[in-house]
């Protein structure tokens, strides 16, 4: 017998066990409706499994059972758009007041994670997660004059009294639908793109939010039409804070959550959602639909400089390069026709080229 089978053996044991992780890791969460009875249980069974009802806050957890009446405040329903079921958030102007704060001025039905989901639904610094889900907005949708968010991304202890990123509604002539930052409690809100609300109303729409978790982090969102694909909002920033400094991590709620202090211009809405996917992965910045998209071109390989060429630095202001993990190697405004690069040691990279309101295009370069 071969003394060193048994090793051989430990070896590839190990190695798959590796493989395994590194799967388990950089797997997608999905949550679909499934049919009508235990929605709320089904929510939290892939957003935290093994805590009751812990994901949902909605007027009718209230402890107090003054909002059990109506019953609860998320169906499964079949959509005939989409030929299945779905998921179908209830918000009543008069009946419903907020659970998660007991407070009259507001009212949520949200599904999110939180700490008690498993961590690979929770962001962490350096992360890279991929949010997908599917929403439709009934046609005449009323928001408020005030917040009407219908997605957040939340930071988590600390700094954690205003959401990172919202959808939000908006009332307005014609309304509205903003996309909302707030870096951090000192400062105040920066709309980042706003876009005709009427467009997605009765319409299913596709979401994609890309967030890398940190400092100087990035965020992108595409909203799409999902009859014809055609897109109705797109942001990217390169170098954005996505969490802040004393937060432990952020998390995505979906719902309806909306002041009542303009309740006359409110109603009973119900809002569709579908096709709830998170997914960590190793990096945001391979993509080979984003790096062909744009006919940026750099000389390869490089050496102790990369020239840029005069388009570039006409329409955009800054790069960052990132290794193949994602990590942010080189950061730096576009003011030269040239970016010092004998640091890197030799092998592929890409260049995020930006500028605020434009997509971030992704250039591969091989560093020699």
């Amino acid at each position: 017998m071969n003394e060193k089978s048994p090793n051989k053996r430990v070896n590839v044991i190990a190695i798959f066990s590796l493989l395994l992780i590194q799967s388990l890791a950089y797997s997608q969460v999905t949550l679909n409706a499934n049919g009508p009875g235990n929605t709320y249980e089904l929510i939290t069974s892939v957003f935290a499994p093994g805590n009751g009802t812990g994901t949902v806050e909605a007027p009718d957890e209230a402890p107090d059972g003054s909002h059990q009446a109506f019953g609860r405040h998320i169906a499964e329903v079949f959509d005939t758009d989409l030929n299945k079921y779905v998921f179908e958030f209830y918000s009543h102007s008069a009946l419903d007041n907020d659970v998660a704060t007991l407070a009259t001025d507001r009212q949520r039905v949200e599904i999110k994670t939180y700490a008690a989901s498993p961590a690979n639904l929770i962001g962490t610094t350096a992360e890279n997660i991929i949010y997908k889900w599917s929403f439709k907005l009934p046609v005449g949708f009323q928001p408020s004059t005030n917040f009407t968010h219908i997605h957040q991304i939340k930071a988590v202890n600390g700094d954690d009294s205003s959401p990172l990123f919202t959808l939000t509604p908006r009332i307005g002539t014609p309304n509205k639908l903003e996309l909302i930052y707030v870096a951090n409690a000192a400062t105040s809100s920066v709309k980042l793109n706003i876009i005709d609300l009427v467009p997605l109303e009765g319409n299913w729409i596709d979401a994609e939010e890309k967030i890398n978790v940190g400092s100087s982090g990035t965020y992108s969102i595409t909203l799409k039409k999902h009859s014809d694909g055609s897109v109705l909002m797109s942001y990217s920033n390169a170098n954005i804070a996505t969490i802040r400094p004393d937060n432990t991590f952020i998390r995505p709620k979906w719902g309806i959550y909306r002041s009542l202090i303009d309740v006359a211009n409110l109603r009973d809405e119900a809002v569709r959602f579908s096709d709830f996917s998170i997914q960590e992965v190793a990096s945001l910045a391979i993509d080979s639909n984003s790096i062909e998209k744009e006919s940026l071109f750099i000389p390869n390989p490089v050496l102790d400089k990369m020239y840029i060429s005069e388009t570039i630095l006409q329409n955009y202001d800054t790069i960052r390069i990132l290794d193949l993990t994602g990590k942010t190697v080189i950061n730096q405004d576009l003011l030269y026709n040239f970016i010092e690069v004998s640091s890197l040691k030799t092998g592929m990279y890409f260049a995020a080229f930006s500028k605020e309101g434009k997509p971030i295009s992704y250039v591969k370069i091989i560093k020699k």
